[in-house]
């Protein structure tokens, strides 16, 4: 994650419109926070949003608890 650098402005948009408070890094990527970005990179964009499904499925199938 590359942050963008925002004017206090942005910044004040950005939380008037989604309210994010309640996230970690207080983004949503899925929403408007996506535009607080200049670069996302990642082997698993789910862990952005919350529990990293990539990971968690290869972990299940190495148990031998998934197919």
């Amino acid at each position: 994650m590359t942050f963008r650098e925002l004017s206090d402005r942005e910044i004040a948009s950005y939380v008037a419109a989604e309210p994010a408070l309640d996230c970690a890094g207080a983004f949503k990527v899925e929403g408007l926070g996506i535009s607080l970005f200049t670069e996302v990179s990642s082997t698993d964009p789910t862990a952005l949003e919350g529990l990293p499904l990539i990971s968690v499925c290869s972990m299940l199938r190495e148990a031998n608890l998934m197919n």
